[in-house]
């Protein structure tokens, strides 16, 4: 699954756009200005979307700091007008731009276009300890978790069924398979004991647990990490 980070200060337009790409399979980050963009920034990002007029640091410093790190393809979003800025992000090396308001077909088209040439070149290494779904991204390098961007405190235990469920998408997982995966001991009363626990979890990364959109119950089975799980 590819990452796009999604960088608007209209939030209406952020939350428009999370829910396009994430309809076509994209995973993502959301930045309201530049700032918080560099914050989000990292390998496992595939693709900027960055606005052009944002408050505190804007699309233009933002992208040169970012070229600083990385050649992520970066698409501009712009308003009618902005010709100039235009002219200036693609000299400083943004990829592409879209003019507001969008068509979402011709946006999703520059999308696939910039991640296939992206990935085709070899710039993006897809990393085994960088997993991501439905907004969830999980470091295994740095054992950290983050939730649209937001860091999640999970414990140890919360972290590794977690890992397990991200690294097998789809599988489903019966209780006593979970604890011998993460305790490594054997499973005598494991189905309360997993229960609880992913209780906590979902409590931590779902919007609502009561009907959760990420690790789903499959009835008289086990657990399973959704493979497409929809915000």
């Amino acid at each position: 699954m590819h990452t796009i980070l999604i960088c608007d200060d209209e939030r209406d337009i952020v939350a428009a756009l999370k829910i396009v790409l994430e309809a076509e399979g994209y995973a993502t980050l959301c930045a309201y200005n530049g700032r918080e963009a560099l914050e989000l920034l990292s390998d496992a990002v595939q693709l900027v979307l960055l606005d052009v007029m944002m408050p505190e640091l804007d699309g233009i410093a933002t992208l040169s700091a970012i070229r600083e790190r990385s050649n992520v393809p970066v698409i501009f979003l712009t308003a009618k007008g902005e010709d100039t800025d235009k002219i200036l992000g693609l000299n400083l090396g943004a990829d592409d731009y879209v003019t507001k308001p969008f068509n979402m077909v011709e946006l999703l088209a520059r999308v696939r276009s910039q991640i296939r040439r992206y990935t085709r070149l070899g710039g993006s290494v897809a990393r085994e300890d960088v997993l991501t779904a439905g907004g969830l991204m999980l470091d295994d390098r740095s054992k950290s978790v983050t939730l649209d961007g937001e860091a999640l405190s999970l414990t140890p235990t919360e972290y590794d069924i977690l890992h397990l469920l991200m690294q097998n998408p789809g599988k489903v997982f019966r209780p006593d398979a979970i604890y011998r995966a993460v305790w490594h001991e054997e499973p005598y009363g494991a189905e309360s004991t997993v229960a609880v626990h992913i209780r906590h979890l979902r409590e931590k990364i779902e919007i609502d647990p009561a009907e959760p959109r990420l690790i789903k119950a499959v009835w008289g089975q086990g657990y399973k990490l959704e493979k497409e799980a929809r915000q």
